[in-house]
């Protein structure tokens, strides 16, 4: 132990004078050598770049390109399908609602047909009603009409005969009558 302590400083782990002269990077007589590999693995490694990973970054880029564009235009035939769907969706919802309005508008129609056939009908046997009402009307009219005649001669003859004490005759009676009521 005592030799090794000799070769060494313990303070600052240096190596002694008989191992080498120190760090070799440092020593200023490797440089040539050091800038040669150097040069060498600079070159090995601009190589393996240039012809191993930078193509395959290159073709993964591309890949990705290609994948972003081929998603975009699928987005966008989707985007156009989903445009054509909403528009055949609202021609077929315009079409149904015309559909509906003209269905609308034939039920009104029929119903107005059958209410104003049903009103006329109405009309008709109100009509008939209001015909045989008044031929029944102007038959007790007339039958009335043709009382007035006997009740005024009765009236008539019965007056005469108080106020001058006899009757009147038929023909008398029935002249004076035709006269007042002409």
């Amino acid at each position: 132990m005592a030799s090794n302590a000799e070769n060494t400083n313990t303070e600052l782990h240096i190596p002694s004078e008989e191992h080498g002269a120190g760090f070799p990077p440092f020593d200023a007589t490797t440089y040539s050598s050091q800038i040669l590999w150097l040069a060498i693995t600079f070159g090995f490694f601009y190589w393996i770049m240039k012809n191993v990973a930078v193509p395959r970054i290159a073709g993964i880029l591309e890949d990705r390109k290609d994948r972003i564009a081929g998603d975009l235009s699928e987005a966008n035939r989707l985007k156009e399908e989903t445009d054509a769907a909403i528009a055949a969706y609202e021609q077929a919802l315009a079409e149904a609602r015309n559909k509906a309005h003209g269905i609308a508008h034939d039920t009104r129609a029929k119903l107005k047909a059958d209410q104003e056939a049903r009103r006329e009908k109405a009309e008709a046997e109100l009509s008939e009603k209001l015909k045989a009402a008044e031929a029944h009307i102007t038959g007790i009219k007339n039958e009335a009409l043709s009382q007035i005649g006997d009740i005024a001669g009765e009236t008539t003859s019965a007056l005469v005969e108080k106020l001058i004490g006899k009757a009147p005759t038929k023909t008398d009676l029935t002249k004076a009558l035709k006269t007042a009521m002409n």
